[in-house]
């Protein structure tokens, strides 16, 4: 049964409030007299197709939510960064770009669900571990949740190509975005699309891959959060501290690490030992390797970070917490990455860094695909399908010359109308 005009005007005003907004700020929005926000959320006006639309956009909700029978959600996963972070309100171009971003991951997720594929929604994994005590406590856990997360998915000790696709098959919805400087991160946990991890555009790609490990933690290890923000400010805190020690681990694990170096002939005690026991009785054999032949290289850093797709800094400490690096060297290596020998030599030997524009072309070309299967099966209408490829900047001329190459120009044949399908 459908829900009634006040019905809808009630739901409306508590999506406005979660949302920490105003009536006034929403009037000037949606292009409304105050008054008329007024009239919707009493009951005593209708609210038009593009009107609800647009309000849902606003308060980081689904449309289809605020008018099915079920209740909606008592605060969206937008809403509660909002009310948690009220500069990213205040910032309209971001509180806008943020808003773009999660109206992609839910109509991913949408378009996943229609086509049945299972990833839409849900991750398969949540480490349920207390919350640490102590920061060594919060390194052991976020080690250890790595290299349980690892066995589970077999991935070995192997880098991982695209982490942003990876994310993706696990159900969890990503995007970079432009971000304030001191943020490197966010995760967002909303009952319509499930997880979604948001890391900052401004960053070089290294650090972007870093930032989604790090949130991917808190998906893990947070799962009953709503959403965190990660900032520099805050890397002290024991939660940050867990996710950090899990990136690390998770992107350079020790295993692969050293097999790594070994293939580069390093990674060795420069004076091995082993005792021989013959059931009865030891004898101690040592060895002695060239000196110096151990010696970490700027280059073997350069061909880990390459390998590993970090930056050469995550290397660093990477070998200093594997006890590969002593103290002594580290620093001595840091100098040397800070005075930029590392950055030449990594350029030196033609180790470039993936093109950005490729690999936002990578999540268009796939949300465009199943956009488009949903059309031809009739799931979408040409309308929607418009929609959705406007969400990534294509113009409806160029999906027109797509749908004619692809010999999709005619509607497909309508089915039966479903509640909650996207052309509802």
């Amino acid at each position: 049964m459908p829900i009634t005009q006040q019905q809808l005007g009630s739901r409306l005003k508590e999506a406005r409030e979660a949302a920490g907004l105003t009536q006034l700020q929403v009037a000037e929005s949606i292009g409304l007299a105050r008054s008329a926000v007024a009239q919707i959320e009493s009951g005593n006006r209708s609210v038009s197709g593009l009107e609800l639309e647009r309000l849902a956009y606003l308060y980081g909700r689904d449309m289809r939510e605020l008018v099915r029978e079920e209740p909606i959600a008592e605060r969206s996963a937008l809403a509660a960064l909002f009310r948690a972070e009220p500069a990213m309100l205040a910032d309209d171009e971001l509180a806008e770009t943020l808003r773009h971003a999660v109206q992609i991951g839910r109509e991913l997720t949408n378009l996943e669900r229609l086509l049945a594929i299972t990833t839409a929604g849900a991750v398969a994994a949540s480490y349920e571990v207390p919350r640490p005590r102590s920061r060594w406590q919060a390194i052991v856990q976020g080690n250890h949740a790595a290299e349980e997360e690892r066995r589970r998915l077999g991935l070995g000790d192997g880098p991982i190509a695209n982490l942003s696709e990876f994310l993706e098959s696990q159900g969890v919805r990503t995007a970079w975005i432009d971000l304030p400087d001191d943020i490197s991160g966010m995760t967002l946990h909303d009952p319509g699309f499930g997880w979604m991890v948001v890391v900052n555009a401004k960053h070089l790609w290294e650090r972007r891959r870093f930032s989604y490990a790090h949130e991917y933690a808190h998906v893990l290890l947070d799962s009953r959060s709503v959403g965190t923000v990660s900032r520099a400010s805050n890397r002290a805190e024991l939660e940050e501290v867990r996710a950090n020690a899990f990136a690390a681990s998770f992107l350079m694990p020790p295993a692969g690490v050293a097999s790594f170096l070994e293939g580069l002939g390093k990674g060795q005690p420069s004076r091995p030992r082993e005792e021989v026991f013959d059931e009865a009785d030891a004898v101690a054999v040592e060895g002695r390797e060239e000196p110096g032949s151990q010696e970490i290289q700027v280059y073997d850093v350069a061909l880990l970070a390459h390998h590993f797709r970090v930056s050469r800094l995550a290397v660093l400490y990477r070998l200093k917490n594997l006890k590969i690096l002593s103290d002594t060297r580290f620093e001595t290596m840091k100098r040397a990455e800070e005075e930029g020998l590392g950055l030449r030599t990594q350029r030196a030997l033609q180790m470039h860094p993936p093109d950005p524009t490729v690999l936002r072309m990578e999540f268009k070309r796939r949300f465009l695909g199943l956009a488009l299967e949903a059309y031809r099966r009739s799931l979408i209408s040409r309308a929607k399908l418009r929609e959705l490829a406007g969400l990534l900047d294509y113009e409806p001329r160029q999906i027109e010359e797509l749908l004619a190459e692809a010999g999709l120009l005619e509607q497909p044949p309508a089915r039966p109308r479903v509640p909650g399908r996207l052309n509802d």
